[in-house]
């Protein structure tokens, strides 16, 4: 398949969050609102088919301004295994480090591929801004430990 990733824009918006809203009952991403998609649509990185259909996203969060999360990470199901996943993460890698963040996370149940992606697993406590987030968001929490993983990104 002929995909390629690029940024998101505004009119991508009902796919990215078709996209990414599917896994959100099973507690694998949370489900994202409109308004958060157009506030954070500068964050996103898609995977495009050929035809410039949303097929994967993954988006950052900004914690600090050296401290941001890996979030939102999607791709269709039908893709999986492809080793689109890798990608978007080396994409959203990418971007969080041409905005100088130090440290990246991420939070997730898919071990084996944040690991081999550079991902260390550490403790959530590691993030205490995360933890803030999840006591204001009790779905979050609701879902099940998940893992936390982090990656120091170069240069820093």
């Amino acid at each position: 398949m002929n995909a390629r990733i690029g940024p998101a824009h505004e009119t991508d918006i009902p796919q990215l969050l078709s996209l990414n809203n599917r896994y959100s009952a099973a507690g694998l991403t949370l489900a994202r609102t409109p308004d958060f998609a157009a506030n954070h649509v500068q964050d996103y990185r898609v995977l495009r088919d050929a035809q410039g259909g949303i097929i994967g996203c993954v988006a950052l969060d900004e914690y600090s301004p050296s401290v941001a999360e890996l979030i939102s990470l999607a791709v269709d199901e039908d893709l999986h295994g492809s080793g689109y996943g890798r990608q978007l993460i080396a994409a959203a890698v990418e971007l969080a480090t041409s905005r100088g963040y130090s440290d990246l996370f991420a939070v997730s149940y898919s071990d084996e591929l944040f690991l081999s992606c550079g991902f260390a697993r550490v403790p959530l406590g590691t993030y205490p801004e995360k933890i803030s987030r999840y006591a204001k968001n009790q779905s979050e929490i609701e879902v099940g430990e998940k893992h936390c993983f982090a990656m120091r990104l170069a240069g820093r």
